[in-house]
């Protein structure tokens, strides 16, 4: 038999008192007496009462769910980020729903077209490497659904944006290798149209011309984020007359593959060619040698852009925000000479 779980209405009937007086004492109403309060909340305690969200949001308007979309769960990155998303919500008596695009474009959007909007109180979304429209995240928007964007955000779309500082952190990615002595430094790009895509190459490209290097177009490749994906990239590279003595790699997926890589070609890691990759993915310290990296605040940016959903969702006319927290540098083996 199902389990009977504990009512409003078991309260009232083991005090002798009415459903309306149980319910303005768990809302701590102001005109219910401090004593009678008092005695709901220990019966409350005592009964293992728990409150039925569900039916709470009948009356509020408010489903107690937030929903987050992003490309995986599975890798490091996204499952840290979600951590951190978790924290709050599960402070704030909110559920989450989790959906998968697999970074497709066509999931991100038929996933939205099944939403049920009174199913969400909010949403968190990183968007899909594919995406070339974000008209369904301002429908949503428009609805009276809040969205707030992290990592991989749309920069279109007016509302919240929580992201690493991509720009900076490529930069200083650069200026190391170029610090160590590398010179023929390539860049292993992730998908052209991402925002953050676009500010790490600036960030490579700048430091390059800043130190009075050329930028070669033949030694930008953009592909996707996997480590076969960086694998290929160093195959496209090593096709070239000239070959690059450093890597710099949009993420440390693709810094692994590009080792793997090299060390297929019997290229020296560190001594004839510097890698370098942007994450601190915990396979960076296991692969040999290890891999020096560009670190992301993840479980941050996943518990500030709760945060800023949450204010968008119980605040009206809350102002967009965009937060861009700092990376941090971490040298390792791989750009030892």
């Amino acid at each position: 038999m199902r389990r009977h779980y504990i009512t409003i209405k078991d309260i009232a009937r083991e005090l002798a008192i009415s459903v309306s007086t149980v319910s303005r004492a768990l809302r701590d109403a102001y005109d219910v007496n401090p004593k009678t309060r008092e005695k709901v909340l220990a019966k409350a305690m005592e009964l293992n009462y728990k409150p039925n969200f569900n039916a709470i949001g009948l009356v509020q308007s408010q489903s107690h769910h937030i929903g987050v979309l992003m490309p995986a769960i599975t890798n490091y990155y996204f499952s840290t980020v979600f951590t951190g998303i978790e924290q709050v919500a599960n402070a704030n008596g909110y559920s989450l729903i989790v959906f998968i695009t697999n970074d497709s474009a066509e999931r991100e959007q038929a996933i939205l077209q099944d939403l049920s909007l009174s199913s969400l109180d909010g949403l968190l979304v990183s968007v899909s490497s594919q995406a070339d429209s974000y008209a369904h995240f301002e429908e949503l928007i428009r609805n009276g659904i809040p969205v707030v964007f992290f990592d991989r955000v749309a920069d279109a779309v007016l509302t919240s944006k929580v992201m690493q500082d991509d720009y900076h952190g490529a930069y200083e990615a650069t200026q190391h290798l170029i610090d160590q002595g590398y010179r023929r430094i390539a860049h292993l790009a992730g998908p052209a149209g991402l925002t953050f895509t676009l500010k790490r190459r600036k960030g490579y490209e700048d430091a390059l011309t800043n130190n009075g290097l050329p930028v070669r177009s033949a030694w930008v490749i953009h592909s996707g984020f996997s480590q076969e994906c960086g694998f290929e990239d160093v195959a496209r590279l090593w096709t070239l007359a000239e070959k690059p003595d450093a890597l710099f790699a949009v993420n440390d997926r693709k810094a692994i593959g590009a080792m793997l890589a090299l060390k297929e070609r019997k290229v020296q890691i560190g001594k004839e060619v510097g890698v370098i990759g942007f994450t601190n993915d915990p396979m960076s310290q296991i692969i040999s040698p290890t891999l020096t990296t560009v670190a992301e605040p993840a479980f941050e940016i996943g518990k500030l852009s709760c945060e800023l959903l949450m204010k968008h969702m119980t605040r009206k006319n809350f102002e967009a925000q965009e937060v861009i927290l700092p990376a941090r540098l971490i040298v390792r083996e791989s750009t030892r000479r």
